[in-house]
């Protein structure tokens, strides 16, 4: 309408309120139960071998124990999204709180492989409850888009942190107490947000919109489930029939679950919003840059360890130094969305990131470690740029009473995102350490793990070249995939006409 003549000349939109200490404190409650959940994908590294020798569990039982959160936590990411639209998010990060302090306690003190697995499974519940929540209240908190701009690069500067800190935590933890100490730091925190929440968050949750649709939800774990799994079997055991036929069935199901939606009148999952170039932009952008994280983050620390011969809590304290890039390229990408176009600052971001993957094509065995941890660090920054701004960006074209399925689907290709980077970048490493290897023994030709058992003295020189040949290429993979991050910023995220998103000052 024009409002330049007639009776509303002159007239302009109230500007949203701006936040206040009460909010920024409700922020600051969320962000504590976020890191402790982040930190559980990680938190269990150094304490395996300590839960081998006390519990005993077989070979399978102890990777379903290092897994089993991270797959409950993906396969629930869709329906708890949904479910906190509806029956408010306060109360479900409420019953997320519980669940994840409750199994926490139940995982310090299991007696058996079954139970510790179980109760893994159940923190995945817990986790799932409060992940999607904890960013759509930020939708609720923060109705100025700069206010909201910040508090989003908060939430992703948090969750990137707490992958980085889960090994630190655990190695020092397991210096002084037993295996059990990892899981039991998550209970104050758990108590604090339960006593803090009620006084501090809003009750957000949707009008009654029909039957929650149930058949969905056991479609997306149907489909979600077998992808994740197969991708992150073919990452661990190369290429084979069970993990294949596992990524197909997911494949298989989860369209039946897209065209299911595309025929709901209350879907789970809102397609329109997927169709949108700011959201839809956003999750691929984000999944390219998760895979590109999660798939060298194996490298680095093997690289630290096995050739650079650091202690598992050396490794995990100098890789910390690479998450001071997360401290610096968040709230700088924050600022320059600010004064240019969002689209160019995420493609930057991700250029940056590139040039940092490319430096780590460089290392070598005997590279100085502080070359190493500045290529981290110059990667890391640009990623973590250019991540908070495709939150930010996908939160705010998100309607504000699906905000929580929105960000749960966001976090859903996030997960997805980091098992095809395993898989990928692990199996372009993998091939390249194998052929480095053709002439070796058996076992030391399947991995470094068995070169380091099986070689000694100058034996065991080619291992290591070659497994660093394989980190090289690695990082050659995740640039392609910065550049591929780059293009859709550029293609999808350019330009003051996005969904929901002020343009920058001068547009």
């Amino acid at each position: 309408m024009d409002t330049t003549t007639g009776p509303l000349a002159g007239r302009t939109d109230p500007a949203p309120p701006r936040a206040g200490r009460r909010e920024w404190t409700a922020l600051a409650v969320l962000m504590l139960p976020l890191l402790l959940v982040s930190m559980d994908v990680s938190v269990l590294y150094f304490a395996i071998p300590f839960i081998s020798e006390d519990l005993a569990p077989s070979s399978t039982q102890q990777l379903w124990i290092l897994d089993m959160y991270g797959f409950v936590l993906a396969g629930l990411l869709i329906t708890m999204g949904a479910l906190g639209d509806r029956v408010g998010r306060r109360r479900l990060v409420l019953a997320g709180a519980a669940v994840f302090g409750l199994a926490s306690v139940a995982a310090a003190y299991a007696d058996s492989p079954q139970l510790l697995i179980a109760v893994r499974a159940l923190l995945g519940v817990g986790g799932a409850a409060l992940m999607p929540s904890t960013l759509a209240l930020i939708r609720n908190l923060f109705h100025d888009a700069g206010q909201r701009a910040r508090a989003v690069t908060a939430w992703t500067g948090v969750m990137t942190l707490g992958i980085s800190f889960g090994p630190v935590v655990s190695g020092a933890l397991l210096e002084r107490f037993w295996w059990g100490s990892v899981f039991l730091i998550n209970l104050p925190a758990m108590v604090l947000l339960l006593v803090l929440a009620p006084l501090l968050l809003p009750e957000v949750k949707q009008p009654p919109a029909g039957r929650f649709d149930w058949v969905s939800v056991v479609l997306s774990l149907a489909g979600l489930l077998p992808l994740i799994q197969g991708v992150k079997q073919l990452a661990r055991n190369g290429v084979g029939l069970p993990p294949l036929l596992s990524v197909v069935a997911g494949l298989a199901l989860l369209d039946v679950f897209v065209r299911r939606q595309s025929r709901l009148a209350h879907p789970l999952v809102d397609l329109e919003l997927l169709r949108r170039r700011t959201y839809g932009g956003a999750v691929l952008a984000n999944l390219f840059a998760i895979a590109a994280t999660v798939g060298m983050a194996v490298f680095l620390t093997q690289y630290l360890q096995s050739v650079l011969g650091q202690s598992p809590f050396q490794a995990a304290l100098w890789s910390l130094v690479p998450a001071l890039g997360a401290c610096v390229g968040a709230p700088a990408g924050a600022v320059l969305a600010r004064r240019f176009d969002r689209g160019w600052v995420m493609a930057t971001g991700f250029a940056v990131s590139a040039c940092g993957f490319l430096a780590l094509t460089r290392v070598r065995t005997d590279s100085a470690l502080w070359f190493t941890l500045t290529a981290c660090a110059v990667y890391t920054s640009g990623l973590v740029a250019a991540m908070a701004l495709a939150n930010e960006l996908a939160l705010g074209a998100a309607p504000p009473d699906r905000a929580g399925a929105a960000a749960a689907v966001m976090e859903s290709g996030q997960e997805l995102g980091g098992a095809l980077g395993m898989a990928v970048l692990g199996s372009i490493g993998a091939a390249f350490y194998r052929h480095g290897m053709a002439g070796a023994p058996s076992a030391a030709r399947e991995t470094l793990g068995g070169a380091l058992s099986s070689l000694r003295g100058p034996d065991l020189a080619p291992a290591l070249a070659s497994f660093t040949r394989g980190l090289d290429c690695a990082a050659l993979g995740a640039a392609v995939l910065m550049a591929g991050a780059a293009g859709v910023a550029l293609a999808r995220l350019r330009g003051p006409r996005l969904e929901g998103v002020p343009s920058p000052p001068g547009r």
